[in-house]
């Protein structure tokens, strides 16, 4: 054996190692548990474990060591996520095989009330934001994105997503209501939702201004989304008939507690072949959204996206880019439940 297969063979077996220890921890494999839908700092992690920070950040080190965990500064926190190693990897099948066994092990009561109170402060944060912030709110987004940059590229993707049933159409983040007009034009049906009272009052009064009649307001998040449209089926009506035929977020999912839960509770409303259209910021470094946009993340990877999708049974279609300028860039990414 030459000298490089030996030290391949050497580092193999050292990260088979790694993974054993990380794995041989029945907290480690809570935490992985807890990470397959979401990402969390470590004090959140702390707090839904009830377990020091120090320590938790040691077990985070120990399962970021063995590969099975990747961190991400947003500002001046860093948030810990599932890793996810391509098929080709060294260790890739051990990964998914783990992670497939624990993910059939239920989340405990306890614990599942933790996680509802992080989300539940996350969300309370970006509604005081946009509470305090409503009117200066688009001059600060304006910053990054204007509505017009990216307003034209949105209709044309929606124009050729190949939606063929065009009986309701939801936007989850209607901001000033700028795009409601293209939804109500094309759909019989639109449903504006935002979880901040004064943003929906502004949607609907811009609305009101151009004489958009078929346009319904909702006060809430997804969640509620879910309530409406699956859970309240009218008697009589199939769930396909009750569904959306399109969802679109144009810059909301950076602003959004969860963005994994927003892919499953949108998968839920949607009908087969319903399109979801994401429109977001890719990854981005520069911290100041964050206190002038209230921005929860900065920005994304598409592959993100496209992971969660997956998680929640959607299929992308369609991507488009957009640069913008200070160093900003816009993905547009489309969607369809098979």
């Amino acid at each position: 054996m030459n000298s490089s297969s030996s030290v391949s063979v050497s580092s193999s077996f050292s990260d088979i190692a790694a993974f054993n220890k990380a794995a041989g921890d029945s907290l480690r494999l809570e935490i992985l548990r807890v990470l397959a839908q979401d990402a969390y700092g470590v004090s959140e992690l702390a707090d839904i474990f009830q377990h020091k920070q120090s320590g938790m950040s040691h077990h985070l080190k120990v399962l970021s060591e063995a590969g099975l965990v990747m961190k991400r500064r947003e500002g001046n926190s860093i948030f810990y996520s599932r890793a996810l190693l391509a098929a080709g990897e060294v260790l890739a099948q051990l990964h998914q095989q783990l992670y497939s066994t624990i993910d059939h092990v239920a989340i405990t009561d306890v614990v599942l009330v933790r996680l509802q109170r992080v989300q539940e402060e996350r969300v309370e944060a970006s509604q005081q934001f946009f509470v305090q912030q409503a009117e200066k709110f688009k001059a600060q987004q304006d910053l990054i994105a204007e509505y017009p940059v990216y307003g034209d590229a949105v209709t044309d993707l929606l124009r050729n997503s190949g939606v063929v049933v065009n009986d309701l159409a939801v936007e989850v983040g209607p901001g000033a209501g700028e795009f409601l007009p293209v939804l109500a034009r094309q759909f019989q049906r639109v449903i504006a939702l935002d979880n901040a009272p004064t943003m929906l009052q502004k949607a609907q009064d811009y609305c009101t201004e151009n004489t958009l009649n078929n346009v319904e307001f909702i006060g809430g998040d997804t969640h509620i989304l879910v309530d409406s449209l699956v859970d309240g089926l009218a008697d009589g009506l199939t769930s396909q008939t009750m569904l959306a035929n399109c969802v679109v977020m144009n810059m909301v999912l950076h602003h959004t507690p969860s963005p994994a839960d927003i892919f499953i509770d949108v998968a839920k409303c949607l009908a087969v072949d319903g399109v979801f259209i994401v429109v977001d910021l890719c990854r981005h470094d520069q911290d100041w959204a964050k206190t002038a946009c209230g921005d929860v993340w900065l920005g994304f990877d598409p592959d993100e996206l496209t992971r969660w999708a997956q998680s929640a049974g959607l299929v992308r279609q369609r991507s488009n880019y957009l640069a913008l300028r200070n160093g900003f860039q816009i993905q547009l990414q489309q969607f369809i439940k098979t």
